[in-house]
């Protein structure tokens, strides 16, 4: 297999290594430091990246790099403290700076090197390296840094004290790329279509000739895996759309005309608001209304599968951000942020056996795996809908006046920026929405003192949903939003504005 193991020391970015290798269309995948041998070389890779990390390499229970990763004699590259460890492991010397680097650093290239093309770069460092292993050179320098990038060119290993998969160090991925392609000799097949044909093969050889039910929200990530599971496995797939009464403005219609008319698959159509509100009564905790979706979602799966001849497999969208932020940290170094329903939220005791052709792909991944499927273009760049739907929009307790409520608002806000040309595939918006806030506060309408709730817009622009930057949406389109919503939202006295980047917060609130 073509591939690379990244080995996640920790570092806030080890996710966005994997994005920008995949980038470059070279597959990889991403493995805890300590993870086992076996498992970490079990895709094959051609060589090695190590991520940054919060520690130190002199710190007690520090990470550090397994000997096996020496013994495969692969090319290694190691990005901040995967540079520090790299060094430390080899016999060269880290210590802590008295300058400390974070942000933008001017990197000074000591030969001609595809760091030629590196002039910016971003650091985010508290320790450096002062002494080189034996047998490495200096490549680059910085103003605080006199070994900003060494390399070992016999044994091919290589440090960068920068980080060059994000998007503050311009051109960063071309030094990714390089590292894959032509240092560890990585074909760059990974594409849209190699991704299909490998997914269609794993779909077929786990679930034979049996029946398949797939959970369809009108998202597409849901969408695309269940056209996906199609393309393997035609007519065994059934599809399934629950209408729990926390979708979107018309989304039940918009989800039935996409599935029989474009993907041709079969669709059965529940109605269940009822139940999902009397459910979710008198719950406010976050946490908890995710978990009350997730498993009211597979109870109602498990009691009409039945009718169905009990399929064994049930495909669902889950993709890599979902994992990421459900994950705990005892397995994946991660920290839990919240229960995603496809992830966290499952009950222990569910009947099926789970389906998840795009569980490691990343958003825009997803997305050029729906254009390549043939997928209508409106269903593929629709913006990311929550699986919990509006409950988690809704903050405070869940009920079908307030969700009303909540969707009549989030439908103006759709309908202004669709008119501003801002959402959809070149749109510079990546997701926007409304959420109702559980606080009320005084306002003046007509003459009249109103007591009413507050609602606030979300909007941001992202390219894989692990961060996101806040859309700076122009203030002539913000006041006509909150003019609308107000005149025509009963019950919302108020509107106001997220200006929160991800992280430190989240995109959806809940």
């Amino acid at each position: 297999m073509n591939s690379i193991a990244i080995l996640d020391f920790g570092s806030q970015y080890a996710q966005i290594i994997a994005r920008r290798v995949r980038e470059a269309n070279v597959y990889c995948e991403l493995f805890p430091w300590d993870a086992p041998r076996e498992k970490i070389l079990s895709i094959n890779p051609k060589g090695f990246i190590l991520s940054g990390g919060p520690k130190s390499v002199y710190e007690e229970n520090a990470p550090y790099i397994q000997k096996f990763i020496f013994e495969t004699g692969l090319p290694i590259l190691g990005i901040c403290y995967g540079m520090q460890a790299l060094t430390h492991a080899l016999g060269g010397k880290v210590d802590p700076s008295n300058d400390r680097e974070f942000g933008h650093a001017l990197l000074e290239p000591l030969m001609p090197s595809i760091l030629s093309a590196l002039s910016q770069v971003w650091m985010s460092h508290g320790d450096k390296v002062t002494q080189m292993p034996a047998g490495f050179i200096a490549l680059a320098k910085s103003g605080n840094s006199p070994y900003a990038a060494i390399g070992d060119m016999q044994r091919k290993y290589f440090g960068v004290q920068f980080h060059p998969e994000v998007h503050h160090t311009p051109n960063g991925i071309e030094l990714l790329k390089h590292f894959a392609v032509d240092i560890c000799g990585v074909k760059p097949e990974w594409t849209p279509n190699s991704i299909i044909d490998e997914a269609v093969a794993r779909i077929q050889k786990q679930v034979g000739s049996e029946r398949v039910l797939a959970a369809v929200s009108g998202g597409v990530d849901s969408s695309v895996a269940a056209a996906l599971v199609h393309k393997a496995i035609g007519d065994q797939l059934v599809c399934m759309f629950v209408d729990t009464g926390l979708m979107r403005h018309k989304e039940g219609e918009e989800v039935a005309s996409a599935f029989r008319g474009g993907l041709g698959a079969e669709l059965i159509t529940i109605d269940a608001s009822d139940e999902f509100f009397s459910a979710l009564q008198g719950v406010t905790e976050p946490e908890q209304k995710r978990k009350i979706v997730g498993e009211k979602f597979i109870r109602l799966f498990e009691k009409h599968a039945k009718e169905l001849g009990q399929p064994r497999f049930l495909v669902q969208g889950t993709i890599y951000p979902d994992v990421v932020e459900s994950s705990s940290s005892d397995k994946s170094k991660a920290q839990k942020i919240k229960s995603h329903h496809n992830v966290g939220g499952l009950p222990e005791d569910m009947q099926f056996e789970l389906v998840e052709p795009l569980r490691f792909l990343f958003k825009d991944e997803v997305r050029l795996v729906g254009e390549a499927l043939g997928l209508n273009q409106g269903l593929v760049w629709r913006q990311p809908f929550p699986g919990p739907g509006l409950t988690v929009r809704c903050l405070g307790e869940v009920t079908p006046e307030r969700v009303s409520r909540l969707r009549a608002a989030d439908h103006i806000l759709q309908q202004e920026l669709i008119k501003e040309g801002l959402m959809g595939k070149g749109g510079k918006v990546s997701q926007a929405f409304v959420v109702l806030l559980p606080v009320k506060s005084v306002g003046v309408m007509g003459d009249q003192r109103t007591y009413q709730e507050a609602a606030a817009i979300r909007a941001v622009s992202t390219e894989d949903f692990m961060t996101a930057d806040w859309a700076r949406l122009p203030h002539e389109l913000l006041a006509k939003v909150a003019g609308r919503i107000v005149n025509e939202v009963q019950g919302i006295n108020r509107v106001v504005y997220d200006i929160t980047s991800k992280p430190p917060a989240t995109i959806e609130w809940e």
